[in-house]
């Protein structure tokens, strides 16, 4: 069932992909390291290569996985659900097939979200939890989401994700560095996030995703008042204090679901604090799973 693959989207150097087929359908993972298993979870538009830069230092006290989730990097993008429960019961059937009993799970923006969902249906296979940027916890959320929601997207997203368009805007930025002016990890994840939508199958999946959990006035999926057992559950959140996506204030409001959860907000961040101050990042997340 699992093999190595030619991935078409390829890991950190080291780090090859593998294959697992779940539910018919072909899943893109990394998997290296032993020791306790911490499952990492990307963002709408995300994909493996978000926490790649991670495994040097996790991978010799831990054995990390990080899949493309369905619709995302290089995994398959079936029609089908693209719901959170549909995405957590996919990381059970991973981690299952793994033979891995309990997994730390670390989620970023709608992987938060999928990591709640995870703890929801599958609380026996979680150790800990740590959301970053977290989807799932409030109704704010950015317009350019928002605004996938609405009627007609799925005519406008081939314009503006067009190669005429792409090339265009990375013409304007490679002038505009040129003049000294460099992009934050925030914006060059984000952007590299929506260069992916180039093909059909990956604007339907976005779209499918999105739809599932946003609306035109924001989030529609909260975990607030349905994690009844989290209360015991060990938990860590992180937010960038500039984040534009979903707003900081949404970290305070995890107390309300984790009473008990760490809450640490890196200065300056956007919604990749993971990306934008790594080595921070790190030490935080190895010191909550030691703690």
């Amino acid at each position: 069932m699992v093999s190595a693959q030619g991935s078409r989207e390829s890991p950190a150097p080291g780090f090859p992909a593998q294959v697992v087929r779940l539910r018919g359908h072909d899943l893109s993972y990394v998997d290296t390291g032993s020791g306790s298993a911490i499952l990492f979870i990307h963002g709408l538009l995300g994909s493996h290569d978000n926490w790649t830069h991670l495994l040097d230092r996790l991978d010799n006290a831990h054995r990390v996985l990080i899949p493309d989730l369905f619709g995302h990097g290089a995994s398959a993008k079936p029609v089908g659900d693209y719901s959170l429960g549909s995405h957590a019961a996919i990381l059970r059937d991973l981690v299952d097939q793994l033979g891995i009993p309990k997994v730390t799970l670390v989620g970023h923006s709608l992987g938060g979200g999928i990591a709640m969902q995870f703890c929801y249906l599958f609380p026996e296979r979680v150790e800990a939890l740590v959301l970053v940027a977290s989807g799932g916890l409030g109704r704010t959320v950015s317009p350019l989401l928002r605004s996938a929601t609405l009627p007609g997207a799925e005519l406008v997203l081939p314009v503006i994700a067009s190669t005429w368009v792409r090339e265009r805007v990375e013409g304007v930025g490679k002038a505009v560095r040129g003049l000294g002016w460099r992009p934050s990890a925030d914006a060059s994840a984000a952007w590299k996030g929506f260069t992916s939508l180039s093909d059909g199958e990956s604007r339907r999946a976005f779209l499918a995703t999105t739809r599932g959990v946003i609306d035109p006035g924001g989030q529609t999926v909260s975990a607030r008042g349905q994690l009844v057992t989290a209360e015991h559950l060990r938990t860590l959140v992180i937010w960038g204090t500039r984040d534009r996506m979903i707003p900081v204030g949404h970290a305070q409001r995890a107390r309300e679901v984790f009473p008990e959860a760490e809450i640490v907000l890196f200065e300056g961040a956007g919604h990749f604090p993971h990306l934008e101050q790594p080595d921070r990042f790190a030490g935080v997340l190895e010191g909550f799973i030691h703690g």
